[in-house]
């Protein structure tokens, strides 16, 4: 079985490779800790980071309603506009696939290789812009799910 450390210098580099410091950090970070014998760290990180980054990331959301640059007429207008009620249905849309692509990590962890490197390559040859390995989960995890049920009707 390869070490832990190699693979998280790989994803380091990949990380760099792929112009995703969130990734490269993430593995620094917890290369850092396994060197230095903190591994006492990784089953708190691993149960309560998720929720930590999530709450940043709504924070990060919700400043243009705490700075007022979002008034009670856009609010008003995105329900009555057609592209603020597919807004709706998008935002809605993809949260349950990000709540699948979740479930899916949690399931199987070793997919993360796959969705870095995919991003990477979305990245480098669609010139994507990476969002994060949850979003490529959900999308995986749909895309598993549409393959189950096609295979249902074969």
């Amino acid at each position: 079985m390869m070490d832990a450390s190699i693979l998280l210098i790989i994803l380091i580099i990949i990380g760099l490779i792929g112009k995703s410091p969130i990734i490269a950090t993430a593995a620094s970070f917890l290369l850092i800790l396994k060197l230095t014998s903190l591994e006492n760290l990784f089953a708190p990180l691993e149960a309560r980071s998720l929720d930590i980054g999530l709450l940043f990331l709504t924070m990060a959301v919700l400043v243009p309603f705490a700075t007022e640059k979002i008034t009670w007429q856009d609010i008003k207008h995105i329900f009555t506009s057609w592209y603020g009620i597919l807004a709706l249905l998008g935002g809605a849309l993809a949260t349950y696939t990000n709540s699948m692509g979740l479930h899916l990590l949690q399931v199987d962890p070793e997919m993360i290789i796959g969705l870095v490197i995919g991003s990477i390559f979305g990245i480098v040859f669609l010139r994507g812009v990476p969002v994060g390995p949850l979003m490529a989960a959900g999308i995986t995890a749909l895309l598993l799910a549409v393959l189950k049920w096609i295979n249902f009707f074969l």
